[in-house]
Formats: structure tokens, sequence, C-alpha cells
């Protein structure tokens, strides 16, 4: 059996030109475009929960925070 996604959910995501280049020039070592906007979601769906009454922030799973 093969091993478990870590990410099974996938999107398509259009952005405006130069972003990708700017992306690139910010990523270091063996940090991916993919974690960079993968940490970007999360601390700005953290940001918003926090800012949000009554909303609990998830951890996701698989980082210890």
């Amino acid at each position: 059996m093969g091993r478990k996604k870590e990410f099974p959910v996938r999107i398509t995501l259009p952005l405006a030109e130069g972003v990708t280049e700017r992306m690139d020039a910010l990523v270091s070592g063996d940090e991916t475009r993919l974690d960079l906007i993968r940490d970007a979601i999360e601390r700005e769906l953290r940001r918003r929960e926090e800012a949000r009454p009554g909303t609990q922030t998830k951890p996701p799973s698989g980082k210890g925070g």
C-alpha cells in the first residue's frame, strides 16, 4: 500500500504576472513555492480566526506549531 498523502486537497490558483518570480526571489534553501504559499495561507487563516469572536484556531495536522 502506498503512503498516505500529506496534502490530499489540490487547488489551482491564478496569480498576477510577476508573482511567481517574487516568490522565487524569497524562498531559500530547500524551501519551495508551495511551502511559502502554505505558510502564508496558514498565517492568514490564523489571523482572521483570531480576529473573529468565538472562532478557535486549530493547528494544522502534521505541524508542531
